[in-house]
């Protein structure tokens, strides 16, 4: 079989658990949609106008990131290729897979990542299975019960009891997930959360910049330690290229003061509320007062 998980930190996790399987009955391949279909535009996505545009919102969103190379490197549409072609070859040959599992938490880019894949897949039905860790205890290095929202927050050894979640995607999931997903990318919308069970809902561009607001002052603060702090607060999460692609707009609108210059990267820079005095202003104030 060939497993499909959407972040790169559930590749680790997945294949020690597949180590650890004694049974063999987890063994196979793991690999990644790389791209965060939760934000940026998916407009006709499957088409070259809306896969283009796509393309030159992270171009724009990864510029002077720690992650500018990743532009290359992502590329899904070759992973479905090869996907299909896995799915596509003769049962004697070595590069035939029987089973694809899609393994997914719950969180919108996962969801979101499970969407776009599974609406090119409709062909191999009763060979794509899924399995979607929402609602779900588990347990936890301290031995306590939580309920992960990610998959790589899951120990190794748990997988072994989720595996039993596996179930194929029927028949009817294919015909009514693709055109839940059509709606959502005929939406448009900048920024899609989950809102519970697989519904998508679209929302503004504008998000998390309250979120984000709230972790600036007006004192010049560092890029990075904004972040930590936003981070610390949100309560859907998204990925730090699309915040700071955010906060470079909120900085062109006048929104935030910079210092600093991007090209040097994003430790180099710092922001602030523009127009609020600094907290060290103040004590100088009330004294001329």
């Amino acid at each position: 079989m060939l497993h499909i998980v959407f972040q790169e930190a559930d590749i680790d996790v997945l294949q020690k658990a597949i180590a650890l399987d004694e049974s063999g009955g987890l063994n196979g391949e793991v690999w990644q949609i790389k791209d965060d279909y939760a934000v940026g535009p998916v407009a006709d996505i499957y088409e070259a106008e809306g896969f283009q545009a796509r393309r030159d919102f992270w171009k724009e969103a990864l510029e002077f990131s720690p992650y500018e190379e990743q532009i290359e490197i992502v590329n899904d549409k070759m992973t479905v290729h090869n996907l299909q072609k896995r799915l596509n070859a003769e049962e004697d040959s070595e590069e035939y897979i029987k089973d694809v599992w899609i393994w997914m938490g719950q969180n919108q880019h996962d969801v979101c990542g499970y969407y776009w894949l599974m609406s090119q897949l409709k062909a191999y039905q009763g060979r794509i299975f899924v399995l979607y860790l929402n609602n779900l205890p588990f347990i936890n290095e301290k031995g306590q019960l939580f309920y992960p929202s990610v998959l790589h927050q899951i120990q190794p050894k748990e997988f072994l009891k989720a595996k039993r979640l596996s179930r194929v995607i029927t028949l009817s999931e294919f015909e009514l997930d693709p055109d839940e997903w059509k709606k959502t990318c005929q939406e448009n919308a900048m920024v899609r959360i989950l809102e519970g069970g697989k519904k998508i809902a679209g929302k503004e561009v504008d998000f998390y910049d309250k979120s984000l607001l709230g972790a600036i002052t007006g004192d010049f603060q560092k890029l990075p330690k904004i972040l930590q702090t936003a981070f610390s607060k949100f309560k859907v999460n998204t990925g730090d290229v699309f915040l700071v692609w955010r906060l470079r707009k909120l900085v062109e609108q006048g929104v935030l003061e910079l210092q600093g210059d991007w090209t040097k990267g994003w430790k180099e820079i710092s922001l602030k509320l523009a127009g609020v005095a600094s907290s060290e202003a103040a004590p100088v104030e009330e004294a001329a007062e």
